[in-house]
């Protein structure tokens, strides 16, 4: 059902830039009547053209294995010489879905290679404390002076996440408000004991992350730049920093239930 969903939304954002493209065009059409032929003849089809491919080509990207191109580009010119499909619509997505869970077992058995293997190696580094071995460390990049983080507490933040491979795949856009409650475990565990003014880098393995749940790429090893505002803000304190969310940010909450995507 989920990639079924996928899909569909591929469609519809195709569609979606059809409807659009056809409504400009009828405006375009109306302008037309007052424009001379040369300005017309501006226009670049093949330009165009290229453009919508690559609105295409972005929308299956996020399926998250690699295309025949030459043959999704042979499909659409079948369909529109009217010739019939290969598969019907029904064993298209199943087949999809068989080559979506192996891209995803692939890719979920060599990051927790690369996880176990970079933990291992990361805690014999100067500086780096493991709270829990080969699974999880911290190191202190600036020391801080004021109060403490405690288990439960909802600590003000400023933080960015990225991977191994230093791509960041988020981080906050001003000073959050979190609760460790609502957050991975690794990251909870990982900011207790850091006082006011301390930042921290913290390495959490994907099993005290999001393993293979999560929209992350399954069993990524994540990094945290954390930097500690404030340790705790309690709810009477929270009215006057209402413009700050606690919702929690996707890249550290807690999973929903049955949430799993597969992304490269």
């Amino acid at each position: 059902m989920l990639l079924r969903n996928k899909i569909f939304s591929i469609v519809v954002a195709v569609f979606s830039c059809l409807t659009v493209v056809n409504h400009a065009s009828e405006t375009a059409k109306n302008n037309a009547l007052n424009e001379s032929k040369e300005e017309n003849e501006k226009v670049d089809i093949q330009k165009i053209s290229e453009a919508f491919g690559h609105l295409i080509g972005k929308n299956l990207d996020s399926l998250g294995f690699e295309f025949d191109m030459k043959e999704v580009v042979k499909g659409m010119q079948d369909s529109f010489a009217g010739k019939d499909s290969p598969m019907n619509e029904t064993e298209c997505i199943q087949a999809i879905s068989l080559v979506q869970e192996e891209a995803f077992q692939k890719l979920a058995v060599n990051n927790l290679k690369e996880a176990d293997k970079f933990m291992t190696q990361n805690a014999k580094n100067d500086g780096i404390v493991e709270l829990e071995k080969n699974k999880l460390q911290y190191k202190v990049e600036k020391a801080g002076t004021g109060a403490t983080v405690e288990e439960h507490f909802s600590p003000m933040i400023r933080y960015s996440g990225k991977f191994l491979d230093g791509k960041v795949f988020g981080a906050s856009q001003e000073d959050e408000l979190i609760s460790l409650d609502e957050t991975i475990q690794g990251f909870s565990q990982g900011i207790v004991g850091m006082k006011e003014g301390e930042k921290r880098t913290i390495y959490i393995h994907p099993d005290l992350g999001y393993g293979t749940s999560g929209y992350l790429p399954p069993n990524s090893t994540l990094v945290f730049d954390i930097e500690l505002v404030k340790a705790n803000v309690t709810p009477q304190q929270e009215d006057s920093i209402t413009s700050i969310p606690k919702e929690g940010s996707r890249e550290i909450a807690l999973p929903e239930e049955g949430e799993r995507e597969v992304l490269r």
